[in-house]
């Protein structure tokens, strides 16, 4: 049997939407825990008070189709899950056995997870739980970030859990004193045939920089003899092989990837005589051989920043993506010496900076350029899109956990902080659709002028489309793809709305709705296809316009 042990001091909801049985349909209702130890288990729910335990029988089943084989890939652990590791076996091999976590126990671990915060203005607060990995002597305890009360919960605080080996800590930093709290060994798993298959592909991607690895090529198709710029390392298409290689225990990869980029970040090169904001982390990069003197070669690393891309469009996510892989380094392995090296910190900084540098925009969201993120072609998503602001978010997050306080940085923490608040407020209240809010819109008025204006952005009702009405559920809603003055982007994007969940960006409320219009529209967001990157479809004249006929994007 396995155990999860929540350490916690406050109040954990759990939404029964999100842990519905899959057999039946039915809702399952858990009890509310408050300041006690717990324990959940798999097939009961017990927890304890005044030596009283009470004890729940109930089936952890997950929420259909949605997370289900997403969440396969975290329940296989490396047995050094946790540890900070160099990658002794070679790339080209192929590991056969790792440790795996019970499927229920994990789906149940990443529900607890989708919670929401709102945002106060506290830095690097001390009054958070910490846990431990097990075997991990030389680590820094793993920060269990505090659910603060959100504005939109009566009565309470929810604690993130961690799954894995955990020690309860009480005080200092360091390991003395540290009170054990065993959980059973998880039963090892032998990886399908599948997933060798997949893990083979990826180690033959993988790219090798002066004898180590530092990334992974955005594609790896022999028989494309002219691959264009999909043969680099592309820092947003790194992503899911770095969590994938983080969860298998090799960390040394990521940790190059990161330390290389960052040399690479605010580069000379120059688009028409002009250069990149700095702090601007490159799209990609190239490993090149250069020739010296005696037919030797030099290996160095050729970054892009748009000024070769295909419509020479700067990235604007690549410095998020960094920051959050930096963080979900150091949370897994416990290698905290990483990000406290001075030339990370001032990484971090210069991307902070250039993101919250003073403009002429008005809205804490981040303002971006159509083309400079999700692909190099216009998607109509100029503005403020909704992907790139669930991003910031987590960048802003991150970024707030791992700056170190000083004289020097305080400023910017704040800064950070209240950009945060402004932030969730912006999206929750603003790019939110369901039913009542779609209502609300018919029945605006235009034109106002005041501090109190209801429509604060002088939207007309006529900007609803006609296929909204009848796709959007009772019961369910999401966050619309992008807002601006008189404009209200109805499309449904995909990475947007998850990351926000991801991130805790929404609420509790709508992020268990914005599951429901998944269960809802299954077919039109799947089908029999992997998730479409947005809903609806442009078409016909209004493709042609948008993407400038790019046949790729049909």
């Amino acid at each position: 049997m396995n155990t999860i042990t929540l350490l916690g001091n406050s109040t954990m909801k759990l939404s029964g939407r999100l842990l519905r049985t899959r057999g039946n349909g039915s809702i399952l209702s858990l009890p509310t825990l408050k300041n006690h130890h717990h324990t959940l288990t798999k097939n009961s729910f017990t927890f304890g008070q005044n030596n009283q335990i009470q004890t729940y029988p109930f089936k952890i089943s997950s929420f259909p189709r949605i997370f289900y084989n997403t969440q396969k890939c975290f329940c296989a652990l490396s047995p050094s899950f946790g540890q900070t590791r160099v990658v002794s076996r070679p790339y080209g091999g192929v590991s056969t056995k790792s440790r795996g976590f019970d499927v229920a126990v994990c789906r149940l671990a990443s529900k607890v997870q989708n919670l929401s915060t709102s945002v106060e203005t506290r830095v690097n607060d001390t009054n958070f739980e910490r846990i431990y990995v097990q075997n991990g002597i030389n680590v820094k305890p793993l920060v269990v970030e505090r659910i603060d009360k959100d504005e939109n919960i009566v009565g309470g605080q929810e604690s993130i859990a961690e799954v894995g080996s955990v020690e309860e800590v009480d005080g200092d930093k360091n390991l003395e004193g540290v009170k054990k709290s065993r959980i059973e060994t998880c039963p090892r798993r032998e990886e399908t045939d599948i997933e060798k298959e997949a893990w083979r592909l990826l180690q033959e991607s993988v790219v090798m920089y002066c004898g180590s690895p530092v990334g992974t090529m955005a594609a790896n198709d022999l028989n494309d003899k002219q691959p264009l710029n999909y043969d680099q390392v592309f820092i947003r298409d790194f992503v899911p092989s770095a969590l994938a290689f983080l969860l298998r225990g090799e960390s040394e990869i990521l940790k190059n990837f990161l330390l290389h980029t960052l040399q690479l970040q605010s580069w000379e090169k120059t688009v028409d005589c002009y250069s990149p904001g700095q702090g601007l982390m490159p799209a990609s990069f190239k490993v090149r051989s250069v020739p010296l003197d005696g037919n030797k070669f030099e290996e160095v690393l050729d970054p892009d920043f748009g000024e070769s891309a295909i419509g020479r469009v700067a990235p604007v996510d690549s410095g998020l993506w960094w920051i959050i892989l930096l963080r979900a380094y150091g949370k897994i392995t416990g290698d905290y010496a990483l990000q406290e090296r001075v030339d990370v910190q001032t990484g971090i900084k210069l991307i902070m900076n250039l993101c919250l540098a003073d403009g002429f925009d008005m809205f804490p969201s981040l303002l971006v350029t159509d083309g400079s993120c999700m692909i190099d072609r216009r998607m109509g998503i100029h503005g403020h899109p909704l992907e790139i602001q669930a991003l910031f978010y987590t960048a802003l997050r991150c970024s707030r956990e791992m700056l170190s306080v000083s004289e020097g940085s305080k400023n910017l923490v704040r800064a950070i902080n209240n950009r945060l608040s402004a932030l969730s407020f912006h999206i929750r209240e603003y790019y939110w659709v369901d039913m009542k809010k779609i209502n609300e819109i018919y029945r605006y008025k235009t034109e106002e002028y005041s501090m109190d204006a209801t429509n604060k952005f002088n939207i007309y009702p006529d900007q609803i489309p006609a296929w909204l009405m009848d796709w959007i559920p009772e019961e369910g809603g999401y966050l619309i793809g992008n807002l601006q003055p008189a404009h209200m982007d109805f499309r449904f994007f995909t990475l947007g709305n998850l990351w926000s969940i991801i991130s805790s960006l929404g609420t509790p409320k709508q992020n268990e709705a914005i599951l429901n219009l998944f269960e809802a529209k299954w077919d039109d967001l799947v089908g029999h296809m992997p998730l479409k990157i947005c809903y609806p479809a442009v078409e016909h004249e209004e493709w042609r316009i948008i993407t400038g006929s790019d046949p790729k994007n049909t």
